[in-house]
């Protein structure tokens, strides 16, 4: 996601910028203390891109109690987000799990793997879900401590980010090249992500990936993670 500035009336803050740099479409999320919004300040915001020059505006994810005040301000669903827990008592172990091919090993990244990072995320996601450099950068910036790790041969062909907010661990991000996947590149980025999380104290972990996706839904409840009993919504409304 992009770079975002905050926008917002009293208890009614959002945090808004260009989807995926596409100048017509805003993304718009919740400030990180706002809980739920009114409808009044939902239509504010919307006033308020409709005179920044926005055609079309596109949430995050949102929790079901999240969403009331945006379904009345003229938003439908977009898209629907399967959310993963993972309680950490179990890590898996890289022990049977196989060489990855061609040599690849998982190291730390740097500021010089950012772009091919960004190839591989164009590679591994649909247009609306990839991330430019600004959207990496807040990706990496989302929690108070993350881990940024490539998985890379001759050239990188897998990154993973994940990150601690107090005892909560998130993996923010996880990308395959098309042609490194099925060789257990995602599996062995998983697992480093875990087993760090662990390390630094989280008791928990969260993942969230689209419904339809069922190899990283595979993935994730093979290495441990069960699906929670709501989804994420991803709301859209056009700006008249």
């Amino acid at each position: 996601m992009p770079r975002l500035t905050t926008v917002g009336w009293g208890p009614d803050q959002f945090r808004v910028g260009p989807w995926n740099a596409d100048a017509a479409v805003a993304y718009l999320a919740l400030a990180p203390q706002v809980l739920k919004p009114t409808v009044d300040g939902v239509r504010r915001i919307l006033e308020q891109l409709a005179a920044d020059g926005y055609r079309s505006v596109t949430t995050a994810a949102l929790r079901p109690p999240e969403l009331g005040p945006f379904l009345q301000a003229g938003f439908t669903e977009r898209e629907r987000l399967t959310i993963l827990h993972h309680d950490l008592q179990s890590i898996p172990s890289l022990d049977g799990i196989g060489e990855t091919h061609h040599g690849v090993a998982l190291r730390r990244a740097g500021r010089r793997d950012r772009q091919a990072v960004l190839a591989v995320d164009e590679a591994a996601f649909s247009p609306s879900w990839r991330l430019d450099d600004a959207g990496l950068s807040d990706a990496l910036a989302a929690t108070p401590r993350s881990r940024f790790r490539v998985a890379a041969g001759h050239e990188v062909c897998g990154y993973a980010i994940c990150g601690r907010a107090a005892e909560v661990g998130y993996l923010q991000r996880l990308a395959v090249a098309p042609q490194a996947q099925g060789h257990g590149v995602g599996t062995r980025l998983v697992v480093d992500a875990l087993g760090w999380l662990h390390r630094r104290g989280a008791r928990s972990a969260l993942v969230n990936t689209q419904d339809g996706n069922a190899r990283a839904l595979g993935l994730y409840e093979r290495m441990g993670f069960r699906p929670e009993a709501y989804d994420l919504i991803v709301l859209e409304r056009a700006i008249p």
